[in-house]
């Protein structure tokens, strides 16, 4: 008879082969790409590409060639030869291409309008914040320029100490010519009523 320990050994030996038969994910590394049925492409040079399209279709060239070859088709399908034509009168052939080259023309155009729309929202974003960043230094500025004057009406100027120094330059003057001898050169030395005024 085996010992009990011994089954519960194998049971979980067994049960261990068969999780780590077992592919397991590993979370540190990324997951490789599915395969997919529908073809992939990139959705950035798939819209240069349609701008491109888009810009000659709107050239005049392309205006040019288009009636060059509808010119040359009209002129071989009714001159030509029966044995050589491809299309004959009513033209279906013709009608079939320029209604396919027109519905895959549309899309185009439209893809390449709507990528030059979020580019023109995403320029119009930037002009907008660089617009609020000017408004708010340019309002920064006006404060700082209101304190500065606010500033200088308690400073001294230069027009007022010159006047200033004049007045004192009388005062001597008068005083050495011996006139006023009762007014001083600075305000303390005047007599009390000739404050009265500075105040």
């Amino acid at each position: 008879m085996v010992p009990e320990r011994e089954t519960t050994t194998r049971e979980r030996a067994t049960s261990g082969a068969t999780a780590s038969s077992r592919v397991r994910a590993r979370l540190d590394q990324p997951r490789p790409p599915r395969r997919r049925l529908l073809p992939e492409w990139d959705p950035e040079s798939f819209g240069r590409l349609s701008e491109r399209v888009a810009r000659f279709l709107g050239t005049g060239r392309f205006i040019v060639w288009m009636t060059v070859v509808i010119i040359l088709w009209v002129v071989w399908n009714v001159s030509a030869p029966s044995g050589l034509r491809f299309d004959e009168y009513p033209f279906i052939f013709l009608t079939l291409m320029l209604s396919l080259q027109a519905s895959y023309a549309a899309p185009l155009i439209l893809l390449a309008q709507n990528r030059q729309d979020d580019r023109d929202r995403v320029n119009l974003e930037q002009d907008r914040k660089q617009n609020e960043r000017s408004i708010a230094d340019t309002e920064y500025l006006t404060r700082e320029i209101a304190a500065l004057r606010i500033g200088l009406g308690e400073v001294a100027t230069r027009d007022w100490i010159r006047s200033e120094l004049q007045d004192v330059l009388k005062d001597l003057e008068e005083r050495q010519n011996g006139h006023h001898p009762d007014r001083g050169v600075f305000p303390a030395d005047r007599s009390a009523g000739r404050d009265v005024h500075d105040r």
